[in-house]
């Protein structure tokens, strides 16, 4: 498929939000050209959408495989605030390891600019976690709207993904043992004692004990507290692994987390983020657009539902 490919097929689906990543999707990037950027405004008003969020990047360590000073790193998300404000978009997913005060060092440029950095909340950081109170704390003292957070909803993992067992069962581990990994996950128990329990105890193969470590990386936050940070969000990335035939989620709390975005009075877009291909490519075709399809109409039925009850 080409980008407009994409576009095209987002806006069949009545999903007209379109987040870019201008360093993979723009040809003349980092000097991107005013006829490129006409041609992206061109591209969504032919199909009836509108860019709603830029994806950033920071390299911090140069190809002279120097890290880039503070300064380099301001200069660089700089330059990504100001190609934002060109394409019209007023919302900018920042990277979860960029320093909050380097940030804080770019609001100045965010304000003027009137581009909301967001920064991506990614497992396995959760909204609670320490470095992220440090970016809400650095908008709070500056009394800006121009500094906050980006959800990825990776963080709201309840269940593990049956994508994820299928595929390391197949690389061989046990079906008792990823049974065991599946159960600690349910249970919430910390990582580090399902990992030792698999490495040691159940002396677990390679694969099992990789199996078990991603527990590291599959946290799930509590939906309940997402009313306390609405006001920081402007944009929401709406991870998932796989849909089911009846379009839900086994993996990933949509129904709870929509729920409370809505008795919030959160108003902006979820923007699909499919990373199931990875977990399938071994064994059959990848079908994104299928998998796209049935999220959004799982956000149609979430979204009827929650409204129906409140009026």
């Amino acid at each position: 498929m080409t980008v407009e490919d994409c576009v095209s097929f987002a806006a069949s689906i009545g999903a007209r939000g379109i987040e870019i990543l201008p360093e993979q999707n723009m040809r003349s990037f980092p000097n991107v050209t005013d006829h490129e950027v006409g041609a992206w405004k061109d591209m969504m008003a032919r199909h009836g959408c509108e860019m709603t969020c830029y994806d950033m990047f920071l390299d911090t360590k140069l190809r002279s495989d120097r890290l880039m000073t503070d300064e380099e790193q301001v200069e660089s998300i700089r330059r990504d605030l100001i190609l934002c404000n060109t394409l019209g978009i007023r919302n900018m997913r920042v990277l979860v390891f960029v320093r909050p005060d380097i940030l804080e060092r770019c609001v100045p440029y965010a304000e003027d600019l009137d581009v909301h950095m967001g920064v991506e909340v990614h497992a396995p950081w959760h909204i609670e976690h320490a470095w992220i109170l440090r970016t809400i704390e650095v908008a709070d003292r500056l009394g800006t709207r121009h500094l906050g957070l980006l959800p990825d909803m990776g963080i709201f993992m309840k269940h593990y993904p049956p994508v994820w067992r299928a595929r390391f069962e197949r690389e061989g581990a046990r079906p008792e043992v990823a049974q065991f990994i599946v159960d600690q996950h349910d249970a919430k128990i910390m990582a580090e004692y399902t990992i030792y329990e698999v490495a040691v105890k159940m002396k677990g193969t390679p694969v099992e004990v990789r199996m078990a470590e991603t527990l590291r990386h599959s946290p799930y936050s509590n939906p309940k507290r997402i009313r306390d940070f609405i006001p920081y969000f402007r944009h929401i990335q709406a991870k998932f692994y796989e849909m089911n035939t009846d379009d839900t989620d086994p993996s990933l709390a949509y129904d709870e987390v929509v729920a409370e975005l809505i008795a919030g009075g959160w108003s902006g877009y979820l923007s699909s983020e499919y990373e199931g291909n990875r977990w399938v490519q071994d064994v059959q075709p990848v079908d994104s657009r299928e998998q796209v399809r049935r999220q959004h109409r799982m956000f149609e039925r979430l979204l009827s539902q929650r409204t129906g009850e409140q009026n």
